[in-house]
């Protein structure tokens, strides 16, 4: 019997570290496309916006340099003509008087520092009357040192403004200064823009991405399709063909998946080729085997003959050639035994049809546990059964040989005193056919072969019997053939074989 295999890894499953290598590859490529599209629409939006941000306070440095040389000009003396020639005139409150020239910006802020350490600093209000400045504000502007260049200053109370000095005709410092709050409300408007234009991107990409990678990958899922169909077919027994190949449109070796498909379908040629090979060499074993078996029984009956007819006259012959002729009795028994037990696999193999008819398993199991405590004296046999019988429809004389195979195995490779349970169960479906020993156990590297013929257990299991090998294949190859599981647990102190046969459905013995 096959030892089962190893569990798959879930790696969805409690404890396990959730990791992006499990992803399919679909939805790899898909967000790897919706990463790089956003990175670059952030690196696209990130330098639109310091450019557009620079050209903007570039551009608003230029009012100030204006408003500043403006202002300079005309500090200390009367303001110039309004529009329409009417003169201009300054209006009552705090800083410099060319707050009201005509032209002067809403919000510019303005100071004159006179060579006495006085100030008159005032901003000019949206509604075109100065106003008083904080004390602190005032504070900036005296530090603000005359240069080329605008500074930007957090301004108390207003806010952030663009602020350059400068000396008028007087050698007094002029301040003036606009506010950056427009620009500002700009680059918040371009950014929101920016992130709103980038997450719609994103989306509309990731939407036509699912459909242009699912087109890309089509190919490729029907590669993989064809290999787990390859995986399932039953390639370690019987008579297996692989007529699944990958499409040829998917074999195209221009493509890398096309590669991918042509490779696997020379690895199924070549498969297909080894199985025909093998198929074909088992055949040949098989039938050797056969007529091996059936060629050598004429030739045995005739050795037992001989040596019956021998040990009737055993007191008329020394007795070396008396006790030599009994050794060979012995051991044409025992091989007429191999021989019988080879042309039952045989014919199993084959296909041959078995009896199909009521099979009493209770009555079948009394015989087997009677017949072995004749056997095996120094064990210990325990019968446990249902009240009702237990009926299977099956071959009654196979179907013995099952459970006497399985006593024997128990019997001969355990020790005196060993105790051995057959418990028979059964429901509206299958009957259970249990044989349990507490011996030393099978060695769990022996468990996955102890079904295979010619298989013998280690010195931790005796072999005082002499067992053929032949015992447990030919109850694995029954149990099948009568549409039957049987499973194996074993461990030190108790080895578990248990048969499981169905009550009512037809079998076969097909293998």
């Amino acid at each position: 019997m096959s030892s089962n295999p190893p569990a798959e890894v879930d790696p969805a499953a409690p404890g396990r570290r959730w990791s992006p290598g499990a992803w399919s590859l679909q939805a790899r490529l898909l967000v790897g496309q919706a990463l790089l599209l956003a990175l670059v629409c952030i690196g696209i939006g990130a330098a639109t916006w310091v450019a557009l941000g620079q050209y903007l306070v570039h551009q608003l440095d230029g009012q100030v340099v204006d408003a500043a040389g403006r202002s300079a000009m005309i500090s200390g003396l009367p303001l110039p003509p309004a529009v329409g020639g009417f003169p201009s005139q300054p209006r009552t409150g705090p800083g410099p008087d060319f707050l009201d020239a005509p032209g002067q910006p809403v919000g510019m802020v303005a100071a004159v520092l006179r060579n006495g350490g006085d100030a008159s600093a005032g901003v000019l209000t949206t509604y075109g009357q100065r106003a008083q400045l904080t004390s602190a504000a005032q504070e900036q502007l005296t530090e603000v040192v005359p240069r080329t260049r605008a500074a930007t200053v957090d301004l108390d109370g207003l806010g952030r403004y663009r602020l350059i000095a400068t000396y008028n005709r007087f050698g007094e410092v002029i301040v003036v200064g606009l506010p950056m709050a427009e620009v500002d409300d700009t680059m918040i408007r371009v950014l929101l823009i920016f992130a709103v234009v980038a997450v719609v991107a994103v989306v509309v990409a990731a939407g036509l991405g699912v459909i242009v990678i699912r087109r890309a990958l089509a190919p490729l899922n029907r590669v993989a399709a064809t290999a787990a169909q390859v995986a399932n077919l039953p390639l370690d027994r019987g008579e297996v063909t692989l007529p699944v190949r990958v499409p040829e449109r998917d074999a195209n070796p221009k493509t890398e998946v096309g590669q991918m498909g042509s490779a696997l379908n020379r690895m199924l040629d070549h498969i297909s080729a080894a199985l025909s090979t093998r198929q074909a060499s088992e055949t040949r074993v098989r039938k050797f085997v056969a007529d091996a078996s059936h060629e050598l029984r004429t030739p045995l009956t005739a050795i037992r003959g001989y040596s019956e007819l021998a040990q009737r006259r055993s007191d008329e012959v020394p007795d070396e050639v008396a006790h030599a002729m009994g050794r060979v009795a012995s051991e044409a028994e025992r091989m007429t035994h191999l021989v019988e037990d080879l042309l039952l696999l045989a014919r199993l193999d084959s296909g041959r049809p078995l009896e199909r008819e009521p099979v009493d398993l209770s009555q079948l199991a009394v015989d087997a546990v009677s017949d072995a405590h004749i056997a095996g004296p120094d064990h210990e046999w325990n019968l446990d059964l249902p009240e009702e019988p237990v009926v299977v429809t099956g071959d009654a004389a196979r179907l013995q040989q099952v459970l006497t195979n399985l006593l024997a195995n128990a019997r001969t490779h355990t020790g005196p005193g060993t105790t051995v349970t057959v418990t028979l169960t059964a429901d509206a479906h299958h009957a259970e056919v249990r044989v349990v020993d507490d011996g030393p156990g099978i060695p769990p590297e022996l468990q996955s072969e102890v079904f295979e013929r010619f298989a013998r257990g280690d010195s931790s299991r005796s072999r005082k019997g002499g067992s053929t090998g032949l015992g447990l294949a030919i109850v694995a190859a029954v149990v099948k053939a009568h549409n039957g599981t049987i499973d194996l647990r074993s461990r030190p102190g108790c080895t578990e074989f248990s048969v499981m046969l169905p009550t009512h459905s037809p079998f076969t013995a097909d293998t």
